[in-house]
């Protein structure tokens, strides 16, 4: 028996474990792009082909799983308990806290921005609006629409087009059916059992992949903008990265004190999605390692698989505070044009919009310029900075996805410790030689 508790034999020099593999991809994938950036166009297209084919091999890979992991997920944990009861009571919980929270993602975001004053002295460039493309004609969903659109007509094209609050809705729905079967729907829970189990191995083999897919991705992202761009409008990146740290340390951090979160295992479970996240830009590349790693920090199944994909269209923290960001900054910017003040009662009122809206974007592309547009639209405001705002989009977008995912991942813990579900002792033993794994 003591040698099965016996510390973990240490890696040899050129062992890496996955979180330093994706940081070794994330600077190489830098330095790669930096150098695509001072080729001449024809020979950079070529690379950028090649990098692009590697970030989506890997990106495609990821989001195939994702349906099959979230309903398995939700079923097992919710028809393998047999309590409605909770299911209701556990998204009561979510919806409150993700409403309280993102509420104060917004008063950060106004705050910074009002402090920092990141488009004061900015020209918009008059006749930049027509580079935001189909964006500008696209609309957020109104109440009634999200809540139509909550409800999909088929699960299948929702496992398709991968509408995660479409798959979330079946499965619930689902999960209760099973519940209400009994013993003929026993069969149904062993099976998204066995399949939960197998898509977390296919997760596993995925991101053997990671450190290329990431590396790709950032190769990309710097290839395409060059590290100039953050000359022009480095007070605005600065300004969202600022307020993106006050809100994790501030808000997140008395959520992580209040609720009693173990800060040192927590950290360790959400290194890694937090990584994958800010390199690829994509909350669904993070999203099968949450799911893992918050299972093993101590978060039941059932949480997990409800909280984590609920809050990818309700609780986008990063997504959230950008834009009370992104629409004051277009407001300096157009004063600084125009001489038309905006003032903190206009503002006010245009974040109670954004909180609104912000809920209806669940199946729109490009959901944060979406919502700015719409907004810079109702207040008068020009979409010129709409298009400026397009020349550092995919670096704030890095920042944004990556709280995103790290605030769903302390809400899952919350909900749980809410519940009264969490498992301290599991949390204690995450990443140790004494976790017992699957």
């Amino acid at each position: 028996m003591a040698a099965s508790h016996a510390p973990a034999a240490p890696r040899k020099w050129y062992q890496f474990s996955l979180t330093q593999q994706i940081m070794i991809g994330l600077v190489a994938g830098t330095l790669v792009g930096w150098w695509m950036s001072t080729l001449p166009v024809e020979a950079r297209t070529g690379w950028d082909k090649w990098m692009a084919l590697f970030r989506d091999i890997f990106l495609h890979l990821i989001k195939a799983m994702i349906a099959p992991l979230v309903f398995a997920s939700i079923v097992q944990g919710i028809a393998g308990t047999g309590d409605l009861k909770r299911v209701g009571r556990m998204g009561a919980k979510s919806l409150l806290y993700f409403e309280i929270v993102t509420t104060f993602a917004l008063a950060i975001g106004l705050l910074m921005v009002n402090v920092f004053q990141p488009g004061a002295g900015v020209h918009l460039v008059s006749g930049s609006a027509g580079t935001l493309g189909a964006a500008a004609s696209t609309k957020p969903l109104t109440l009634i629409e999200t809540i139509l659109h909550t409800f999909p007509v088929s699960v299948i094209d929702a496992m398709a087009r991968g509408d995660v609050l479409q798959i979330v809705c079946f499965s619930v729905i689902f999960a209760m059916a099973v519940i209400a079967a009994g013993e003929a729907g026993k069969p149904i829970l062993q099976w998204c059992e066995a399949l939960t189990h197998v898509m977390f191995k296919f997760a596993g083999i995925i991101m053997k992949l990671a450190p290329l897919g990431v590396g790709a991705a950032m190769a990309v992202t710097v290839g395409h903008q060059g590290l100039d761009v953050l000359l022009s409008l480095g007070k605005l990146v600065l300004t969202l990265y600022g307020a993106l740290v006050v809100f994790v340390v501030l808000v997140l951090g008395t959520v992580i004190w209040i609720t009693k979160v173990p800060l040192k295992p927590f950290v360790r479970a959400v290194r890694e999605p937090f990584t994958l996240a800010f390199a690829t830009a994509n909350s669904e590349a993070a999203l099968p390692k949450a799911f893992e790693n918050m299972e093993r920090v101590g978060v039941p199944r059932g949480t997990v698989g409800f909280v984590l994909p609920a809050g990818y269209t309700f609780n986008l923290d990063g997504s959230t505070l950008h834009l009370a960001v992104a629409s004051v900054f277009v407001a300096q910017a157009a004063e600084t044009t125009s001489g038309i003040h905006f003032g903190i009662a206009q503002q006010l009122m245009m974040m109670i919009t954004l909180m609104i809206t912000s809920k209806g974007v669940a199946a729109v592309p490009r959901a944060s310029l979406v919502i700015l547009i719409a907004a810079l639209q109702s207040f008068g405001l020009p979409l010129e900075g709409a298009a400026m705002i397009l020349g550092v989009d995919a670096l704030m977008d890095m920042a944004r996805t990556s709280v995103n995912v790290l605030g769903n991942c302390l809400a899952s813990v919350v909900v749980a410790r809410w519940e009264g579900e969490f498992d301290d002792k599991k949390a204690q033993v995450f990443g140790t030689p004494d976790e017992v794994r699957n």
